[in-house]
């Protein structure tokens, strides 16, 4: 008599961002925790150093002279980017004030802003990926590794369709929420 097997391949549990928003809620994870979900999954973050913490900074002022008092900047804070995905982008410039998210979490932003170093490659794929599909116009990479502002626009399902690298010496003009163009130098460290 012949045995017979069936090959089972162990696969990971996808959360759904309701699931997540539980675990965040039941205190799974402490406030000093950096994880977010990305397409189902819970992905531990790296420590953030000081140059990243700086050029988040650098950026946000930025972000405020652009913007003013139009938009909400928020910082480090997450975004509602679909059922199976809630990052939290480094800036995140967004309608409305803050108390306009005190019952939800934003699911849309005018412009995401990423300062990437060692999460480069993570940024520019998955990260990218997870932000065209929630519509995101105007999505920003400061790429400390190269020196230069990456932005993403012509959103679709697998990314975006359009990448513009630009120099210090450079500027960029939002596509939607009527801020005024950012010296891409204002970015940089």
């Amino acid at each position: 008599m012949a045995l017979v097997t069936t090959a089972f391949a162990p696969r990971p549990h996808l959360w759904s961002r309701a699931d997540y928003e539980r675990l965040v809620a039941a205190g799974v994870f402490s406030p000093g925790d950096r994880v977010e979900l990305l397409e189902g999954e819970i992905i531990e973050m790296s420590p953030e150093k000081s140059r990243h913490a700086a050029t988040v900074d650098l950026a946000l002022e930025a972000l405020r002279r652009a913007f003013g008092t139009s938009h909400t900047i928020r910082v480090q804070h997450p975004l509602a980017a679909g059922a199976t995905s809630e990052p939290q982008p480094d800036l995140a410039v967004v309608a409305g004030t803050a108390r306009d998210y005190v019952d939800q979490h934003p699911a849309w932003a005018v412009r995401v802003v990423e300062v990437s170093d060692t999460s480069l490659q993570y940024d520019r794929t998955k990260k990218a990926r997870v932000h065209a599909q929630a519509g995101i116009l105007d999505y920003w990479i400061v790429n400390l590794v190269e020196g230069v502002v990456e932005v993403h626009r012509d959103p679709g399902t697998e990314g975006y369709g359009t990448i513009t690298r630009l120099g210090a010496g450079d500027s960029v003009s939002p596509l939607a929420g009527g801020g005024s163009s950012v010296a891409v130098g204002d970015l940089l460290p």
